[in-house]
């Protein structure tokens, strides 16, 4: 009997380990232990003052005071709606030029040149003057997110139409596709894992454009919230802050990993 018990213990733990949410979650719980135990240290240690390195659970009462005080939806939607605008602006531009560009020699002489000067200047570099601009509402944020977003997107976009495999060209024109179908059915299928790879990158970008936007010109928003905390010294809710972000990254790119699942089912996987 105890030996059947074992063994279907065995069994379970093993089905556990083979399950890759089981696996991501508990990562998760690794990090929350972790953590845990630096408090820990700390405490006994003392390399940093206490009030600095708040506990996990710490950082749950900061956000049970935020949903209290009502602050923590509108930071989000905020947030939100700022990222995701900029990121879908940003993204348009990016995959209708990068698709030109790669598909037409002449347009890409004529964007490769200014466009290749402006993507290695840090980003944060041009806020000051894209609020000088637009001034310190919606659209300086917004704006300044699609900028940002643009370049890995673009980058990705233009290598993967442009190296396209000749033979599935080839191929193609053997059996008689338009240029339209070729670009449609071979060039853009071709080049999606590339083009989906620089959404995921931009997407990370434009986050980054948003929270520096919300820490220097906002009232609202996640950014905004984890400066106002600091002046206040609420290290739990800066932290929450910075979790929030990452949650909400998190989210927003399983998404896209999940869309990019479903668009690429011809794609060989590696099970493992």
């Amino acid at each position: 009997m105890a030996t059947d018990t074992m063994v279907m213990v065995s069994h379970r733990a093993g089905r556990l380990g083979r399950s890759p949410w089981a696996r991501r979650a508990l990562s998760l719980i690794g990090v929350l232990a972790v953590w845990q135990l630096i408090v820990w240290a700390n405490e006994a240690v003392g390399f940093m003052n206490p009030a600095l390195l708040p506990t996990p659970a710490g950082v749950v009462r900061g956000a049970s005071e935020q949903v209290a005080e009502g602050i923590l939806y509108l930071d989000v939607l905020y947030s939100l709606y700022r990222v995701v605008l900029g990121f879908l602006l940003g993204a348009a531009v990016a995959v209708v030029l990068g698709c030109s560009a790669g598909s037409v020699r002449l347009i890409e002489d004529f964007l490769d040149p200014p466009l290749e000067m402006l993507r290695p200047i840090p980003p944060l570099a041009w806020l000051p003057l894209f609020i000088f601009w637009f001034g310190i509402g919606e659209p300086s944020k917004i704006y300044f997110t699609a900028f940002v977003a643009f370049f890995p997107v673009y980058v990705n976009t233009i290598e993967g139409v442009k190296f396209t495999d000749p033979l599935l060209r080839r191929a193609a024109l053997s059996l008689g596709a338009t240029s339209g179908q070729m670009f449609r059915l071979v060039t853009l299928q071709a080049a999606l894992p590339q083009i989906i790879t620089g959404l995921r990158l931009g997407f990370g970008m434009a986050f980054l454009a948003l929270v520096a936007t919300e820490l220097i010109a906002s009232n609202a928003g996640l950014g905004y919230r984890i400066m106002e905390s600091r002046n206040y010294f609420k290290v739990d809710w800066m932290v929450f802050g910075a979790l929030m972000i990452g949650l909400i990254g998190f989210t927003i790119g399983s998404l896209i990993r999940a869309g990019e699942a479903r668009l690429l089912r011809w794609r060989p996987r590696d099970e493992k």
